[in-house]
């Protein structure tokens, strides 16, 4: 481990030895990089008895430091979870390689062959919480798209991000590319997120993964451009229109499947009319299944919720919680939805196309889905293979941020000794 004494050091170090790794990775082969992966992949399958040791350091950590049980299934890994961040792998070395595809080219009246081609953005630093899946997505998706990445996990994943690295490291060596390509911050000290956050003359673009609070600190200190992710603050409307068996399936599903993910459901808004007939059977369904209903206006007449605060409004639980509010029509869900969303991703469950098609169009989140789980907002789920974040703003990338959307363009221009008058 590095002198952790000298946070600034340590990282202007980290910092140099990624840029001179984006340098050689920006022309690196397909081969070599889907080599890498493919690598990693089965070092990680081979070493999943010593990253579950790791996990278990960092579980006990969590319940030590008293996280909630959706932020300790957030860091749990367990034998299929494993396999998951394999598949993922492999999923990503198969996908073809963005960097040098040809996006557009023409030629001009003057002579000018021109194509505007992918290209790596260069450096990415990557600060996440728990989840320790984090640290082979972000990893492999870097990779894929040309790009040296600096990785700083959570205090929580400390553990298991530090074992899943050493595979990606090895993966790297055996396919003979800089092993400063994926590199780990080696400190939980958060004086080295500060840091990172202001290496201008070394890191091209932060990517921060968790909560509110953790990108709100990024967002101020930054003075790298930064793909913000911001929370998820997950809508659900249930118009008058919507399909019983569905709509008690999809929000089910949206809200108990997986609570800590930032698909996961916490606000459900139901049209009037079907509060006494769809509306209370959801809702039912939710209390039966564990979950607290905050519940306004007529839906609070249901037995078994509780009533709901304007604070329940805007929202994200990452918990077995949901706030509930009856809506007098589409329009109403969607003005609520402007007010009090992240624009990260919101579901309408109708079977009417013209509500669907008004829900879509006038509202601008970055993931709008309909009749379907909100769980499925997900990198993985959109066939990337994986995703870095999902990226809320309205700059360059936006949604699931796959290795394509870790790619910028430039020009190639050719002529035949053209010169302008």
């Amino acid at each position: 481990m590095k002198d952790i004494e000298n946070i600034p050091a340590l990282m202007a170090e980290i910092g140099q030895r990624a840029k001179a790794a984006a340098a050689e990775l920006a022309f690196a082969s397909a081969e070599r990089k889907h080599a890498a992966l493919i690598s990693a992949a089965e070092h990680v399958w081979a070493s999943r008895a010593d990253i579950l040791v790791a996990n278990e350091k960092d579980m006990a950590f969590g319940r030590d430091k008293g996280l909630s049980p959706a932020m300790l299934d957030r860091l749990q890994l367990n034998k299929d979870r494993i396999r998951a961040i394999v598949d993922g792998l492999r999923a990503v070395a198969e996908q073809a390689d963005p960097v040098g595809a040809v996006i557009d080219e023409w030629d001009r009246p003057n002579g000018l062959h021109i194509q505007r081609v992918r290209t790596p953005l260069g450096v990415i630093g990557v600060i996440y919480e728990s989840r320790p899946n984090v640290t082979a997505d972000a990893g492999a998706l870097c990779l894929k798209s040309g790009n040296a990445v600096i990785l700083r996990g959570g205090s929580e994943s400390f553990h298991s991000s530090g074992a899943i690295h050493a595979c990606l490291v090895q993966g790297l060596r055996d396919a003979n590319l800089p092993e400063a390509a994926i590199q780990l911050v080696p400190t939980r000290d958060r004086a080295a997120v500060s840091e990172l956050l202001t290496m201008t003359d070394t890191v091209d673009v932060i990517v921060p993964r968790g909560g509110k609070g953790l990108v709100g600190l990024v967002q101020r200190e930054a003075r790298v451009p930064v793909f913000a992710h911001l929370e998820g603050i997950v809508h659900i409307y249930i118009d008058e229109h919507a399909d019983p068996q569905k709509a008690l399936d999809v929000v089910l599903n949206a809200k108990t499947r997986r609570t800590g993910i930032c698909g996961a459901a916490e606000c459900l808004l139901i049209h009037q009319a079907v509060i006494d007939t769809i509306g209370q059977g959801v809702i039912r369904a939710l209390i039966d299944n564990g979950v607290e209903v905050r519940a306004a206006g007529d839906l609070a007449r249901i037995k078994g919720t509780v009533p709901a605060t304007e604070a329940d409004w805007g929202h994200e639980y990452l918990d077995m919680i949901i706030a509930a509010k009856p809506v007098q029509d589409v329009d109403d869900a969607i003005a609520h939805i402007r007010r009090f969303g992240s624009d990260h991703t919101d579901c309408i469950l109708t079977e009417d196309t013209r509500t669907r098609d008004r829900f879509f169009e006038r509202l601008d989140s970055a993931i709008l889905i309909h009749n379907a789980s909100t769980q499925f907002a997900d990198g993985g789920e959109f066939g990337m293979g994986a995703e870095i974040g999902i990226a809320t703003g309205k700059m360059h990338a936006r949604g699931p941020v796959g290795a394509e959307q870790l790619t910028s363009f430039k020009y190639l221009v050719t002529g035949d000794g053209t010169v302008r008058p």
